[in-house]
């Protein structure tokens, strides 16, 4: 697809870009197909939305394979952009913005490559570069997103693992890794000194860079020559050749057809350059023309002048180094610089300019630069469309690092350095040019011997640069003298110095002033040495100086006189005219770069050896004292002139040592780093230009002498030179020896045959001396023997060498030099005889046994890391070796090298650490062997064994580390093809292995557990491993995996079916312990797998029930193995109907067993779908819904008795909780851990144990340390309330039963600290919020429910709704507060409504009428709730607009929840919802009420706080004294107080005297407030005092004239140290609802009071009548159950209500099993209409709001504390409450009271009726 398709109609197919469609028919301008990726995706789609790729067809068995027809690089660059683009995606989602661009720039740069790719118009190096840019990306890529590393061969494409031997891959892999491990590093070290390019480039010893020059601007107007040349501005020198471009002054080069082919090449660049700190590319521009550039259009100024101009510098550093991009297509600008003044020498001008960069103005040079690795010829094959033939070369000044055989070079270079020269009897001084030139003994100058640059014709003199009036010109200007060789002894340089006038007519007769000469060669035959020259200027006659025989016999050089010793006199001799000048001075330098001079006297003597023969010894003991870089520049030379004096002296042997001597300096000298880039020259001597046919019979007689001599313990001193030498010492002698028999055709071959394997002997007999001086030379031997067999097996027989390399291994003592003798046989194994299955034969057993020793040695020292890697790549080689051969030929190797050390590298892996290097080494190599293993091979293994307990083990250890190794994988994770290629062989191993077990350890004698068991657990430790999880993986990794390997799980999954049923009567054996692994196996998502191998479960079952007629290990195993698997996110929704059906159905045969599978399955079912539910909200953003799934999982656990699991969950929900910092839901979470355990000393059941307090041993401990946990969450959740009773009952068990005070000091302290908080600290009341979820779209757990939410401390309703609905995001808020109707519940929508309601107190039998402060009362008044009220204004009848009151009724909702809040969760399902409506009449008292209580509470504060602020006491008490604020309660007089109001509600008579003495109540009160806030008033507020004051009085008059005057009792009688409660008088006169005070006084809306007609009640009345009925009538058990106050030690028992019936069915109690069922409580039971109908323990769910129950037929035990009732009301409800004395007896018999020991209860029932009877007769009282 090349666009999104969006396909909206029918059977239309949606397509994005790239998706890949299979097109099944077309039809006009649609097509019909289907998606690749997705082949049941089928549909329609636009032709012109799909481009047509071609693909060639393969066919496999029933399958079709699609292959792309684009070369396997743009394949895989298809897949990898698809593969990172779906990670793309995510990286965006998740907003991790940093690795979002790094893959987004990495798949562009792969785009545009993918499409040069794809163009087929680039050159072969650049598309070789690409593919490797390409390949190197794509690792790179995949490495950082930790995708699965591709292994390549040389050529970048992907390695088949089905063609490449284990080894290979294994090593592939290795060498992947480091790759991309450096590239990742050099990524990293961007900044730091690069090192890419360091590793690319050192591959190549030698460099080149391409310089094209495109264009020269700048304005001169006359001609110039630009030299350009590399440059080094640290050492400030030149560094290579100059190219040479001649600049017409037209703006064009001179010779026009250059235009655009000004191309040059600066070779010989070595690694020494490429780390040079900088590399400048410079350019001088010297003009040539007249002297002033002024002057250049007059005729009579002299021309042809070279003068000064510029230069123009680039830092090319990064581009040499690789670190920047080379690119043939971009162009770099080269500023220009000119000279300042005239005198500015060009060369000082260029360490100027690279000191700082100036504005050029534009002008400058334009050129393209480019890296190429290789030398000259190289680079032309290589980049044939940069370099051609016409492509200029220039040269490094100096040698490359390798200089070829065939490269003969002879250049000079002479740079004119600077002169000094002296004025004499001219006014100014001179402008100095120097004329060289180079002539023959007779002076005659040379034609064509100067080259002034690369690129340029020869000329036969130069000219220097001329610098105007300068006494100390420096020209530092480099030319080359190229001169025949044979002329060199003849010719000298010679430079004259003329002045160089401007005017034409002055210059015409200016001559030569001075001159100075320099011979090339020396007398001895050396050339003149490289270096600075300090020549002699000779003055005189210029008709002289032209005169070669008179200048000649002067000296040329100072050094000269000075070694002469002649005495120059100050103005010296005259020689022929000439004389030598003191005053002038004149310094050059020079540079040999010559294959062919030397400038070494002893080389000389040699190579010219037949000159002086007489000097011959000498010359060929001095060679080794010559310095190395002279010998390797005439390596052919010197080598021709050895082999010469061999072989003219072939009848006498007296110079064969000294040249022995001297041909192994030579090679030492080449083995040496420095010079191992000449290794190539030298065999490229041997193969071409070698011929001493006779040489090797000297050779081999010299060789065998030094072996004799050391191995008789002699000394002799070469001997280990010669050893290290020993390749080439064969190379020369195999050469020479082919060289012979080619010449005379094959003669004296037995001869040579017998002297060289008498020459192995000499070696052999070495290796057997015992001599101390001949360790190191056997050392030396074992290391330089194996170079030679690659030579020496091409003119001797295989066999026979093979049988010489044995002795020479079996001679050394068995246990010397083990380390070397491996690191031997692995160059060996590497050389081709061991690729001939005959010399195989002969060597491979002494290699094994050599190994087999190694890695099994036992003594003290355990084998060195380095042993060990030079073990196992000895093996590895041997492996690699034979898997490229025929199979037939390798047979009885491979089997040589099982049977000798399978088991050895088996027992190395096992030994070896997991983090030990080598450890993947080791595994690879087992592998590779099993992996070469056939079928017989195995049987023929398995053989090789004893006695069958030998077997045994060793089947043992294969499966332990077997397991161990899929367990923790030694390879990296991302080596995907390394792991599947293991697990193939695995595979194949384990099935091999089986197939062993079943004949040999099945039948019962033989029958072996432990290996079966073994068997198993790798089995399904195999088949549950990562990396087959194919599901998890993405499409495209499927597909590979799929397609190469299959899924292996399948295989493996019914072998292991197949070996269960073989069990038999075994099975047994293996229950519960295989429930698990089994159980892991059949949760993998693969259809065929599970259906294959759920039927064993009903096997087991089977089995453990004819054993024992239940199975209830294997469902404890199950289900405890069920919940660890699914929360590690194994099993679905498909599972659990797979094993509903499946179990079920094998059920039906057995019909004695059916019932218990049902319920079995049922049960698993239960928990599965739980299981689930919580895993998917695991994930969930919602906490809430993770709690309700955590709640609804430990119920469940704690229905079926699961103790250990019940706890686990209690945890995670603990966990939950503390995340949202809901510590006091924490808190009441943990205290249902603390219910079921006991005060005692026992050792606690490790079943009730959690993790966190494993260090507690008893029951006493560890309760203890988890009521200290909790009370530190109640402190935290500033729940001190909750926090003293526990503080209360740990102080009990320190006081009476352990005794220890020093704890209860600091229990009573805490709780002091507590009970000082309640009173001190200001505690914000949460807010209560009901949400009602309605419509059908919720699920069931929520559908047309409503739940009681307790905000946190602040929440406003606005953010709790927000955030509320940000779960549901299409949810849709409701805006009333009414309940819905059956439309919208019945809709498809979700509808959430949310608003706040209103707590009602729970009444408080202990402060009754009690002084209680406010801050103790105010707790109950928002904690241990769980009836709410929402309140609403509603109109009725007429409606008066002066006074709303009279028609202000209000609608009051009640909602009861299932448990209190707060508790284990912060909301809890309402379970009951009721409506009053409350008179305006009703609505007026509890508004009045309110008021007075805020008046009061208000009084109580301002006594108990003398540093309140006075502004909400002047408000409060303005607004009402002051009529014009509210109305005040004139309203209601209005209102209420009419005779028609009266007459129209006679029964109203009772609730208006109430209203009265409401008001006439509120008056003292004012009264006390106004007191108050005399005494504080500030002198700006006392006018407002004195009206209030004015006010009251008024009131005051009225009030107490129309209802009566009351009085308060005396306030002031302030204890120390404790304030007074106002409210304890009021509240004797009057009980008003105490739920109401957090209402506001006027807002009736916000009315929260219990429904009036409870509070009706006649001033001075202690106790209601009307409370006394709520007593009775209350339904609910919740009022009413109190704890009595004796409590038994021991034990509890469950009490239930009097109407429950003893015979109580499993069917009454049901679990609400719901498949969401999150949002629930933790109540499981369905809760009760009819109470004849609950089980003891339903009833006790409405009591215990934060623990969950427990069904009826069980009855849970647990230990209570003695005595001393608990204060809080949350404990007053226990699950467990206290026995009366007669059930104590019952109980003593059991010692242990666990929970959750089941027993039948129809006796306790009867038991429990009574003692609540008697619990509620004590009820009354206590209260």
């Amino acid at each position: 697809a090349i666009y999104n398709f969006k396909g909206t109609g029918i059977l239309q197919l949606p397509l994005q870009i790239g998706d890949v469609v299979h097109i099944l028919e077309s039809c006009e301008d649609w097509y019909k197909g289907y998606l690749v990726r997705h082949k049941g995706s089928e549909g329609i789609f636009p032709k012109s939305f799909i481009h047509i790729k071609e693909v060639t067809v393969e066919k496999k068995r029933h399958t079709e394979n699609i292959i792309p027809a684009e070369i396997p690089l743009v394949q895989e660059v298809t897949t990898t952009l698809w593969e990172w683009g779906s990670i793309w995606k995510q990286l965006y989602v998740t907003n991790t913005k940093e690795r979002f661009q790094q893959v987004q720039s990495m798949m562009y740069d792969l785009m545009e490559w993918r499409s040069q790719l794809l163009s087929g118009t680039l050159p072969k190096d650049e598309l070789k570069e690409l593919k490797q840019k390409v390949t190197s990306k794509i690792d790179y890529g995949n490495k950082i997103l930790e995708l699965d590393l591709i292994v390549r061969d040389e050529d970048g494409n992907i390695l088949d693992p089905d063609k490449t031997s284990v080894i290979s891959l294994f090593h592939a892999h290795e060498e992947a890794t480091n790759k991309i491990t450096e590239r990742i590093k050099e990524e990293m070290s961007k900044d730091q000194p690069d090192y890419a390019s360091y590793s690319r480039m050192s591959s190549s010893p030698t460099h080149s860079l391409y310089v094209f020059v495109r264009n020269f601007v700048c304005r001169i107007g006359e001609d110039a020559e630009l030299f350009m040349s590399l440059y080094d501005p640290q050492k400030s020198t030149i560094i290579s050749e100059n190219y040479l471009v001649r600049w017409g002054s037209r703006g064009f080069p001179k010779e026009i057809d250059m235009l655009n082919n000004l191309k040059v090449v600066f070779t010989d660049l070595g690694n020494k350059d490429l780390s040079r700190d900088k590399i400048y590319l410079v350019c001088q521009i010297v003009r040539v023309g007249t002297m002033d550039l002024k002057d250049s259009n007059s005729k009579k100024y002299t021309q042809g002048l070279r003068r000064p101009f510029g230069v123009a510098v680039m830092d090319i550093t990064d581009i040499i180094k690789g670190k920047a991009e080379s690119d043939e297509e971009k162009q770099h600008f080269i500023p220009f610089h000119p000279v300042l003044a005239e005198n500015d020498f060009l060369h000082s001008l260029l360490s100027k300019v690279t000191a700082s960069k100036g504005d050029s103005g534009g002008q400058g040079l334009w050129v393209t630069v480019k890296m190429l690795v290789g030398d000259g010829i190289q680079t032309r094959k290589d980049y044939p469309h940069l370099v051609d033939r016409t492509t200029v070369v220039a040269r490094k000044l100096g040698f490359p690092e390798i200089i070829m055989p065939g490269d003969i070079r002879n250049d000079i270079y002479i740079t004119l350095l600077y002169g000094d020269f002296d004025k004499y009897n001219k006014t100014t001084q001179r402008n100095v040019e120097v004329i060289m030139c180079v002539c023959d003994e007779e002076g005659k100058v040379m034609p064509n011997a100067v080259c002034l640059g690369a690129g340029d014709k020869p000329v036969s003199e130069y000219r220097s640069v001329l610098y105007y009036q300068v006494k100390q010109p420096r020209w530092m200007e480099t030319l080359k003298v190229a001169v025949p060789i044979e002329d060199m002894q003849r010719i000298h340089l010679r430079f004259m110095f003329r002045h160089r006038s401007s005017q034409e007519s002055k210059d015409k007769g200016e001559k030569n002033f001075a001159m100075a000469y320099i011979r090339l060669m020396k007398e001895d035959g050396t050339t003149l040495q490289d270096g600075i020259h300090d020549l002699l200027v000779l003055k005189g006659d210029s008709k002289k100086m032209e005169d070669a025989s008179a200048y000649l016999t002067l000296p040329s050089a100072r050094q000269h006189i000075e070694n002469k010793g002649a005495t120059i006199v100050r103005n010296s001799s005259i020689v022929g005219g000439l004389s030598v000048s003191s005053r002038d001075a004149f310094y050059i330098s020079t540079l040999v770069c010559s294959t062919k001079l030397t400038q070494n006297v002893g080389l000389l003597g040699l190579l010219k050896w037949r000159m002086k023969p007489e000097l011959l010894q000498e010359n060929l003991e001095k060679l080794k004292i010559v310095d190395g870089e002279e010998v390797v520049k005439f390596l052919q030379d010197t080598l021709d002139a050895l082999f010469n004096i061999m072989m003219e002296h072939s009848h006498s042997n007296e110079y064969d040592i000294l040249v022995f001597d001297a041909l192994i300096y030579i090679i030492g000298l080449i083995a040496d780093r420095k010079f191992q880039h000449f290794n190539t020259v030298l065999e490229a001597y041997i193969q071409q230009h070698f011929s001493a046919t006779l040489a090797y019979k000297k050779l081999m007689t010299v060789l065998k002498t030094y072996l004799d001599t050391s191995s008789r313990g002699e000394q002799c001193e070469p001997i280990l030179r010669t050893l290290k030498a020993l390749e080439y010492v064969f190379k020369f002698i195999v050469r020479s020896r082919t060289l012979f028999s080619q010449l005379y055709e094959g003669k004296e071959q037995t001869e040579f045959e017998e002297s060289m394997r008498r020459l192995f002997e000499s070696i052999n007999n070495l290796m057997k001396s015992q001599h101390k001086t001949a360790i190191l030379l056997q050392v030396a031997a074992l290391k330089y023997i194996p170079s030679v067999l690659h030579d020496v097996e091409m003119v001797f027989d295989a066999k026979l060498l093979s049988q010489l390399l044995y002795e020479f291994y079996t001679c050394i003592p068995p246990v010397k030099l083990q380390k070397q003798k491996v690191q031997s046989m692995k160059e060996i194994v590497r050389s081709n005889l061991f690729k001939k299955q005959e010399c195989r034969d002969i060597l491979l057993p002494v290699i094994t046994k050599e190994l087999k020793e190694l890695l099994e040695q036992k003594d003290d020292q355990q084998l060195q890391v380095q042993e060990k890697k030079y073990c196992v790549e000895l093996l590895n080689s041997i492996l690699e070796v034979l898997s490229c051969q025929d199979p037939a030929s390798t047979y009885h190797h491979i089997q040589e090298i099982m049977v000798q050390l399978l088991r050895t590298v088996n027992r190395t892996v096992i030994t070896m650490g997991r983090d030990d290097p080598l450890i993947s080494h080791f595994v690879a190599c087992m592998t590779a062997i099993l992996n070469q293993m056939n079928n017989q091979h195995y049987s023929v293994y398995i053989e090789t064994f004893q006695t069958s307990s030998e077997l045994v083990d060793f089947l043992m250890e294969t499966f332990i580390m077997f397991k161990d190794l899929i367990g923790k994988n030694v390879y990296p994770s991302d080596w995907m093809a390394m792991s599947m290629v293991q697990n193939r062989v695995f595979l194949r191993a384990i099935n091999k292995f089986a197939e062993t077990m079943n004949q040999k350890f099945l039948e019962n004698m033989n029958f072996e557990l432990q290996l079966w068991n073994n068997y198993f657990h790798l089995a399904v430790a195999f088949i549950t491993q990562d990396s087959l999880q194919l599901e998890n993986f993405s499409h495209a990794k499927y597909n590979k995996i799929q397609n190469k390997y299959g899924d292996m799980r399948r295989l493996i999954g019914f072998a292991i079916r197949d070996m269960w049923y073989k069990l038999g009567q075994n099975k047994i054996c293996f229950i519960p312990g295989m429930v698990g692994p089994i159980l892991e196996m059949t949760l993998i998502p693969e259809v065929e797998l599970r259906k294959a191998t759920i039927p064993i479960f009903f096997d087991m079952m089977l089995c453990e029930y004819q054993r024992t007629g239940e199975f209830k290990k294997f469902e404890n195993e199950i289900i405890l193995k069920l919940d660890h698997e699914v929360e590690g996110g194994r099993g679905d929704e498909h599972y659990m109907q797979l094993f509903e059906s499946i179990l079920t159905e094998c059920a039906c045969q057995y019909p004695g067993i059916f019932n218990l599978v049902e319920s079995f399955v049922s049960l698993v079912k239960g928990l599965l779908e739980k299981l689930l539910d919580y895993r998917t909200v695991m994930n969930d953003e919602s906490k809430d819904n993770r709690m309700s799934c955590t709640v609804n999982l430990l119920n469940f656990y704690k229905d079926i008795n699961r103790e250990e699991m019940y706890i686990r969950y209690l945890y995670k929900l603990r966990d939950l909780h503390l995340d949202c910092e809901n510590y006091t839901e924490a808190a009441y979470t943990l205290l249902l851990h603390t219910w079921l355990l006991k005060w005692s000393d026992e050792q606690c059941a490790p079943q009730v144990m959690s993790t966190e307090f494993q260090c507690s041993q008893t029951y006493r401990h560890l309760k203890e340390n988890l009521y200290e946990k909790i009370i530190e969450y109640f402190d935290k959740g500033k729940m001190w309330e909750e926090a003293i009773s526990l503080c209360k009952e740990l102080a009990e068990q320190y006081e009476k039963e352990v005794f220890d005070y020093e704890l209860l000091s600091q229990n009573l302290i805490q709780q002091a600290k507590f009970y000082e908080n309640i009173m001190k600290i200001l505690r914000p009341k949460p807010d209560y919020f009901a949400v009602g979820y309605y419509g059908q779209g919720f699920p069931t757990f929520l559908r047309n429910k409503v739940f009681i939410y307790r905000g946190k401390e602040y929440e406003r309703r606005e953010d709790f709704q927000a955030q509320l609905m940000s779960q549901f995001p299409s949810a849709e808020k409701m805006n009333t507060t009414s309940a819905p109707g059956e439309d919208v519940k019945n809709s498809a929508g979700q509808y959430i409504q949310c608003f706040t309601v209103q707590p009602v107190l729970e009444e408080q039998p202990r402060f009754k009428n009690k002084a209680v402060p406010d801050q103790i009362i105010n707790f109950y008044k928002s904690n241990n709730v769980h009836r709410f009220h929402y309140s609403r204004p509603v109109r009725k009848g007429s409606i008066d607009p002066e006074n709303e009151f009279a028609s202000m009724w209000i609608e009051r909702t009640s909602f009861v929840t299932a448990y209190k809040l707060p508790g284990i969760l912060r909301w809890f399902e309402v379970i009951s919802m009721s409506q009053t409506t409350i008179s305006p009449l009703e609505n007026a008292i509890e508004t009045m009420s309110t008021t007075n209580e805020k008046i009061l509470m208000m009084i109580n504060q301002y006594q108990s706080d003398e540093n309140l602020p006075i502004n909400p006491l002047s408000m409060l008490l303005n607004g009402i004294v002051d009529p014009a604020v509210m109305g005040g309660f004139a309203k209601y007089e209005k209102a209420f107080f009419t005779e028609e109001y009266i007459r129209d509600h006679p029964e109203d008579q009772e609730k208006l005297n109430r209203l009265k003495d409401l008001i006439a109540w509120q008056i003292p009160f004012l009264g006390a407030g106004i007191r108050i806030h005399e005494r504080r008033v500030s002198d700006n507020l006392r006018p407002f005092h004195d009206r209030m004051e004015e006010c009251f009085k008024h009131l005051k008059v009225k009030v107490e004239k129309q209802y009566g005057a009351r009085e308060l009792p005396d306030f002031d009688d302030k204890r120390v140290g404790r304030p007074r409660s106002m409210l304890r008088s009021y509240r004797q006169l009057s009980v008003i609802s105490l739920s109401s005070m957090n209402s506001d006084c006027s807002t009736p809306n916000k009315i929260a009071s219990e429904s009036f007609d409870l509070e009706v009640v006649l001033p001075k009345q202690v106790k209601t009548e009307s409370e006394e009925t709520a007593l009775q009538i209350n339904p609910h058990p919740e009022v009413k159950m109190r704890r009595s106050k004796k409590r038994t030690k021991r034990s509890s028992v469950v009490f239930a209500d009097e109407k429950t019936a003893p015979d109580i069915s499993i069917s009454d109690m049901k679990c609400l099993s719901r498949k969401y069922e999150f949002m629930s409580d933790t109540n499981l039971s369905e809760h009760v209409v009819a109470p004849q109908k609950t089980s003891v323990l339903k009833q006790m769910s409405s009591v215990s709001r934060s623990m969950p129950t427990i069904p009826g037929l069980t009855l849970s035990i647990s230990p209570v504390a003695p005595d001393e009732t608990v204060a809080s009301h949350r404990l007053s409800q226990p699950v467990f409450p206290s026995t009366s004395d007669g059930d104590k007896k019952t109980f003593k018999k059991k010692k242990v009271n666990q929970l959750f020991k089941t027993m039948r209860i129809s006796k306790v029932l009867e038991d429990g009726k009574q003692s609540v009877e008697h619990h509620f007769k004590s009820s009354s009282t206590d209260l």
